[in-house]
């Protein structure tokens, strides 16, 4: 192996440590048994992860942020497939330039998107609420729908719609019949990503969240203020688990996709 192949691995290597590291740190410092965050951990317990499982305030949190991660995954899917077939179907330039305006969550600072939630969700009484919070995951959740969804519409052969309409399928039939196995794990891709990104949004939740309807990733922020306990690095090492549970679901996904086309061609 050459000189420059060993450099490019070497710096590759370095920039990945640099990434996990701090990811991995977390875990041993979960399963501390002193009172502070330490490390490395002077003896083993699983006594912070009892803490917050036996915590009522951080149960209600953890239901509401399933709730709105779920909620919001399933309603991003449906919206953002829906317009990811619109504009995949249209000519017109002013319907394509929409897809822009769609995208502009993954484009605007997350903290600007979060002080305009707050104004209008407090001039339409939406502040800590279970709606607000799912209103407002659904549209940052919608590009990572839309993305995916909008790749494996294009690699779709729209002929078989044309066939299928010229069967005597209406178009919604034929979206559901046809084209929506084809793309399926397009749409599987999306969901996943939406509920992740619903998971572990912060920002937003810091402004709009509040009450019975506060979000875990908030109250772990809050917590951060009154005191640093092992429960906070206990809460984050479930938190990247089920991340990563749901980013080797969407890897599993796309490679069986690909090896369904590779056997179909």
């Amino acid at each position: 192996m050459r000189t420059p192949t060993l450099l490019l691995y070497g710096i590759v290597a370095l920039i990945l440590a640099w990434l996990i590291i701090p990811i991995i740190i977390i875990v041993p410092m979960s399963f501390s048994s002193t009172r502070f965050l330490t490390f490395p951990p002077p003896s083993w317990s699983m006594r912070w992860y009892e803490a917050y499982l036996g915590s009522a305030a951080w149960m209600q949190a953890t239901r509401v942020s399933l709730i709105v991660s779920v909620s919001s995954a399933i309603l991003a899917t449906i919206l953002g497939t829906a317009a990811a077939y619109a504009l995949n179907m249209t000519s017109s330039r002013l319907v394509r330039s929409l897809q822009m305006l769609l995208l502009l969550p993954l484009v605007i600072p997350i903290v600007i998107t979060a002080i305009g939630l707050f104004l209008v969700y407090a001039q339409v009484g939406l502040l800590a609420s279970m709606t607000g919070l799912i209103l407002a995951n659904v549209m940052l959740g919608l590009p990572y729908v839309i993305i995916p969804v909008l790749v494996g519409l294009r690699k779709f052969d729209p002929t078989q719609e044309m066939v299928s309409r010229s069967l005597g399928m209406n178009r919604l039939r034929t979206f559901f019949v046809v084209t929506l196995p084809q793309i399926r794990p397009s749409v599987i891709s999306g969901m996943l990503f939406a509920f992740i990104s619903a998971m572990d949004e912060t920002v937003v939740s810091l402004f709009i969240s509040g009450g019975e309807y506060q979000t875990l990733t908030k109250r772990m922020f809050t917590a951060l203020r009154d005191e640093i306990d092992p429960t906070i690095a206990a809460i984050s090492s479930l938190l990247t688990a089920i991340s990563f549970f749901m980013v080797m679901l969407v890897a599993i996904n796309a490679h069986s996709t690909d090896r369904k086309q590779g056997k179909a061609a």
